[in-house]
């Protein structure tokens, strides 16, 4: 048999070695239970009890914490643990959210759409041009798609733009119209109770509603009886004359998130800490 040539030789050691190397990579990979994306963003690897799939009947609310420097794919994995059919986030620039979707696609197979109800566009919050910054506010992802979208901006938002947005989409194969908002902060307990009225004027339209958000108040605030007389929230420990039994959703241990129902009933309540915000995620297995 002919001997190869030095050329022959070199070419054949460059791809036994680009071969070592790509294994190599493969192998680093499924260690680290880690997966990459044009960008260079490496996908986190979720527990072993993670849902694989969406959850139909599954609701979550979030406060991403905005600005807290938080990657957006550490937060689409935290979504993805729990995998829920409807999610409404705050605090929520809309190319972080269009990011997380992405990355709940690309990375953990979750198709998602999605509906913006920014209040404020400001570079401060969202970055982008000074001649156009990013759209802040609320925003949905649900796993069917939506419609009857309306986005509300309160007439009085305290010291930052405040509303609501409200969409019609499926959760456990029925149709119900889901809101998501986010009030005025703390101390401001006269703007939020004319917010909650407001809010509570809309979904007082629906026999069956979820709503979804960060209300910067505890049960037993005044502000909140508008939604107290339509609604229940998720929590079964936490009523306005609960005191203070419920569980916290916030790292200062103040409940202030909710999944308020009216006309349906809660299966199972859970509030999960996370180190990617200072509100911890919410969410909800509803009898639908």
């Amino acid at each position: 048999m002919p001997q190869a040539s030095r050329g022959e030789e070199a070419v054949v050691l460059v791809k036994s070695w680009r071969w070592f190397v790509g294994a190599a990579v493969v192998a680093c990979l499924v260690l680290l239970g880690t997966g990459t994306r044009g960008d260079g963003s490496l996908a986190r690897s979720l527990p072993a009890d993670a849902a694989e799939e969406v959850v139909p009947n599954r609701v979550m609310t979030w406060n991403l914490c905005n600005p807290c420097d938080e990657r957006n794919v550490d937060r689409a994995a935290e979504i993805a643990t729990y995998a829920p059919q409807v999610v409404g986030l705050q605090e929520a620039c809309a190319r972080d959210v269009k990011k997380i979707r992405d990355y709940l696609e690309s990375f953990y197979g979750l198709d998602y759409h999605v509906e913006y109800g920014p209040v404020l566009r400001k570079w401060s919050r969202c970055g982008g041009a000074p001649w156009n910054p990013g759209g802040y506010g609320q925003a949905i992802l649900s796993a069917a798609p939506m419609t009857d979208v309306v986005k509300v901006e309160y007439p009085d938002g305290g010291s930052e733009d405040r509303g609501y947005m409200a969409v019609t989409t499926e959760v456990g194969d029925r149709s119900v119209r889901v809101f998501n908002t986010h009030l005025a902060q703390r101390r401001q307990e006269a703007v939020r109770a004319q917010q909650t009225g407001v809010l509570a004027e809309a979904v007082g339209r629906y026999d069956r509603a979820i709503v979804l958000g960060d209300f910067n108040a505890v049960p037993e605030a005044a502000e909140l009886a508008p939604m107290w007389e339509l609604a229940t929230d998720t929590d079964p420990g936490c009523r306005p004359t609960s005191g203070g039994d419920c569980g916290p959703t916030t790292d200062w241990q103040s409940k202030f998130d909710y999944v308020f129902l009216r006309g349906i009933a809660p299966l199972q309540h859970w509030v999960h800490p996370t180190a990617y915000s200072d509100h911890h995620l919410v969410h909800t297995d509803l009898d639908m």
